[in-house]
């Protein structure tokens, strides 16, 4: 986004383009310290922020520094179950998703978007019908969470549970995921929990264990869907390149490295992963391995008409089955059906209603 005289402004999350502004400026370090934590930990507004500085030096600041790489295209608030579906638009026009969850107990959590599209094209995803477009950059996935805190703040929420859910493999585009996570767990940062920040892959081995390496108090999420090779492959179409076997080393090893459970994510889709030998197969896949599974409703999406969700009778006794030998089992329900919450629903369809407006 240019600023004046056509120069380009820096991210607020870009330390060293902050620090030379400062020096600049001849800025006190602890009062640019202080925008900061106003912004990224107290849920400060933009004005706020800049109240940390002084007033002589406020314009040149904004005129060099941008605070949001993301605008707010539209909100969409379920009547149902409190999640919020926010549509947000970079500055060259591309459309993303992030998803506020206000769960029952009153925690909240916030699932952001890694990328705009995504490569991995599973069957069941709307944002894999889409394609890739491109990966989205640190500071553009940290405003996603400066934002969503900016609007809870009215509420008295804050942001508890931050997940790599939305849009994107996280682990095709490392560097900024990295990035973003060094910024969010750092106390100088955004002194986001940890054991409160989750990464979900649909598994990549060797980026899940330098993962591991790197961010060992990060909770790992893997989308297995299946721990038979031929229907992964089928629902996942990534799993060709990284078979089963493999993936069971990876996470072999995540365990060694992170001494903690790791979060597999089971999509329950009718006849086709739902039955007697899915569960048995994953019974003996995961034995052995310290996991959390979570079985997962799916949420039909306009781009994949041919799978249906396990009805709930259903899911409830492959989870009892699953715990009787001795796993730890939770049956999730969905959020925010109504305001399209499967990731890409509604960027697909702002794409085609901009598309047709643009045609006519």
């Amino acid at each position: 986004m240019p600023a004046t005289g056509g120069a380009m402004l820096s991210s607020i999350h870009d330390d060293v383009a902050v620090e030379s502004l400062r020096k600049r400026l001849a800025l006190d370090p602890h009062r640019v310290r202080r925008l900061r934590n106003r912004l990224c930990k107290l849920q400060g507004s933009d004005e706020e922020a800049l109240s940390e500085l002084p007033t002589a030096a406020r314009k040149a600041f904004a005129d060099e520094i941008l605070l949001h790489e993301l605008t707010l295209d539209q909100r969409f608030d379920s009547q149902v179950d409190g999640a919020s579906k926010l549509l947000f638009r970079t500055s060259d026009d591309l459309l993303l998703e992030s998803v506020i969850l206000r769960v029952a107990t009153g925690r909240t959590a916030l699932c952001i978007s890694s990328q705009i599209g995504c490569a991995a094209n599973c069957d069941f995803c709307a944002t894999g019908k889409m394609g890739i477009a491109r990966s989205l950059s640190a500071p553009q996935i940290l405003d996603q969470v400066v934002q969503a805190n900016q609007m809870l703040k009215p509420e008295g929420r804050k942001v508890r549970n931050i997940v790599f859910m939305g849009m994107g493999e996280p682990f095709h585009n490392v560097a900024a995921v990295n990035e973003t996570l060094s910024k969010l767990v750092s106390p100088l940062g955004f002194d986001q929990s940890p054991r409160r920040t989750l990464v979900s892959t649909v598994g990549l081995p060797a980026a899940m264990v330098e993962f591991a390496r790197k961010f060992p108090g990060v909770n790992l999420a893997l989308s297995l869907h299946s721990a038979i090779q031929s229907r992964r492959e089928e629902i996942i179409p990534l799993a060709a390149k990284y078979d089963l076997t493999e993936l069971r080393a990876a996470l072999q090893q995540v365990a060694e490295i992170s001494q903690q459970s790791i979060m597999i994510e089971y999509l329950m889709l009718r006849g086709v992963n739902d039955g007697p030998q899915d569960r048995a197969a994953l019974a003996e896949y995961l034995r052995g391995l310290p996991v959390h599974i979570n079985l997962i409703p799916y949420n039909r999406v306009e781009a994949a008409p041919h799978l249906e969700g396990t009805a709930k009778e259903e899911r409830e006794a492959f989870g009892a089955a699953l715990r009787a030998e001795g796993f730890t089992v939770t049956i999730r329900y969905s959020l925010g059906a109504d305001v399209d919450a499967a990731c890409g629903q509604l960027v697909r369809r702002e794409n085609r209603r901009i598309a047709a407006a643009a045609a006519q």
